[in-house]
């Protein structure tokens, strides 16, 4: 139990109505899971309001009532306090109530479009290679050292990044690395944090369906460097037009890393091939597993962070060529046929034309390229012609298909791909609904040393349908496609 006051400390206070000094059980902003003696923080979303659940919560038990109107009537055993942003109050009381635990080990988070999970993973796997205790906050999975839990949101709520980086505290992690999207900066999950130090990758077409312009969605990434300490450092990619900008009202210390123009920490791809990377960073030469110049520059941003956290010159480049690929990013294998497959989450248009840039820069040209790819429904739609004509530019073949149509009808998305298809390259393209059905006619047009991308959903292991989600993982069918034909 904690006291209520304390758990207040930070948070931008309006009006209160009853006891501060009462204890407090739990936090929750989901009404349905409110135990005697909770605290219930009415959140107004995208789709409901918590204030038309605050009765409910009292009746479950509620003794406090955190929200941004009091309701019309306040009854007399019941604490309540109005604030200005709940979603704000929420995450601050979440890090008073566990101890302020990202203050108590170095917290870096990464933000931009793409390479976010890539980078956050990698740097969480070589800081574990170097002998530390690490956690990972990611699209993909969530890490207590090496304790595994599943992960929901890019950015968890505010509750779940708190309980993790408790758990971490409690477990002896020195390093969190932690993925910080767009939704997360602008729902305020992320205020309350100490960050030791952030990364910027780079930024494109995405989410617009959520942000009302490109400029919104580039300030909302800009304001998570704005609200950086001193302390700490902000390490961005200036080969993006956008990463200069992501400096100009930090007070944080600031550097940069780049393959193309000057940098405090600087590339050269050496060769770029299916066995991997030959890099040259900081005049030092090292070879990657990793293939492809995005991952050149995820490569780099891992390196800058290791130096940026001390750790020693050689000692980082040694672990970053033992570095293996990001599940569901380029994840690549050949089957016995000579058929080599690449799964990606590339899902929108920029992160599509380099896995398709990289394909071609490495392939032979004898090959043929085979692309599986759909949009997500429920989402940004502007993208859907353009990853059309991507897809069939870069491609020698495309089966468009269904992503997660969500509550959208998956033909209509499919007809919207279409729609970016310029006439010359309209012969190559094919429409399946069925996602297995279009993986299959992909392996069946294969042959030896051709290359079959699936793109879209990556580490996803589920495909959702007007709500309900059933399993399906591109690695795992293509993998059972291409073995049947083995046979």
């Amino acid at each position: 139990m904690k006291v209520f006051k304390d758990i207040l400390y930070k948070v931008s206070i309006n009006a209160v109505h009853g006891n501060t000094e009462v204890l407090i059980n739990a936090i929750q902003f989901d009404s349905r899971k409110i135990q005697p003696n909770d605290l219930f923080v009415a959140q107004k979303g995208l789709v409901f309001d918590g204030h038309k659940f605050i009765g409910k919560a009292i009746e479950l038990g509620a003794k406090v009532i955190v929200c941004e109107e009091f309701p019309e009537v306040l009854e007399d055993t019941i604490t309540y306090v109005k604030v200005s942003n709940s979603n704000e109050a929420l995450a601050i009381m979440a890090s008073n109530f566990y101890g302020n635990p990202s203050s108590k080990l170095k917290l870096i988070g990464v933000t931009g479009t793409n390479g976010k999970t890539t980078i956050a993973t990698l740097l969480y796997k070589l800081f574990q290679k170097a002998g530390f205790k690490t956690g990972l906050l990611s699209t993909v999975t969530i890490f207590v050292d090496h304790q595994q839990f599943n992960a929901t949101h890019t950015t968890p709520d505010s509750l779940a990044i708190n309980s993790c980086l408790n758990k971490m505290v409690e477990a002896g992690v020195d390093y969190c690395f932690m993925e910080v999207s767009s939704h997360g900066i602008h729902q305020k999950r992320t205020a309350g944090l100490h960050f030791t130090g952030g990364v910027y990758t780079n930024l494109t077409h995405d989410h617009l369906d959520y942000h009302n312009s490109f400029k919104e969605y580039r300030d909302v990434k800009k304001s998570f460097f704005d609200n950086l300490p001193k302390t700490a450092f902000s390490l961005v990619n200036v080969d993006d037009k956008n990463g200069l900008i992501m400096l100009q009202n930090t007070v944080s210390k600031k550097y940069t890393y780049a393959l193309k123009t000057m940098a405090d920490y600087k590339a050269k791809i050496l060769e770029n091939q299916f066995s991997g990377l030959f890099l040259n960073i900081n005049n030092n030469e090292v070879c990657a597993k990793l293939i492809g110049s995005f991952n050149a520059y995820n490569l780099l941003a891992v390196y800058g962070v290791s130096q940026l956290l001390e750790l020693e010159a050689t000692e980082a480049l040694t672990l970053i060529s033992e570095l293996e690929n990001v599940t569901g990013r380029f994840q690549h294998f050949r089957s016995k046929e000579g058929v080599t497959a690449i799964i990606d989450y590339a899902h929108t248009p920029d992160a599509l034309k380099n896995v398709l840039e990289t394909i071609n820069d490495i392939r032979t040209g004898n090959e043929q390229v085979i692309t599986v790819v759909g949009c997500g429904g429920n989402r940004d739609k502007a993208k859907r012609p353009v990853m059309g004509r991507i897809a069939s530019q870069l491609s020698s073949q495309v089966i468009f298909t269904s992503d997660n149509p969500r509550n959208e009808d998956p033909e209509t998305i499919i007809k919207e791909i279409e729609e970016g298809v310029d006439p010359q390259n309209y012969r190559k393209t094919l429409s399946i609904v069925d996602r297995e059905q279009a993986i299959k006619t992909a392996t069946k047009l294969a042959k030896k040393d051709d290359i079959i991308l699936i793109a879209g959903k990556g580490h996803e292991t589920y495909q959702e349908v007007k709500g309900v989600r059933t399993h399906f993982d591109d690695y795992e069918k293509i993998s059972q496609l291409l073995k049947a034909i083995e046979k």
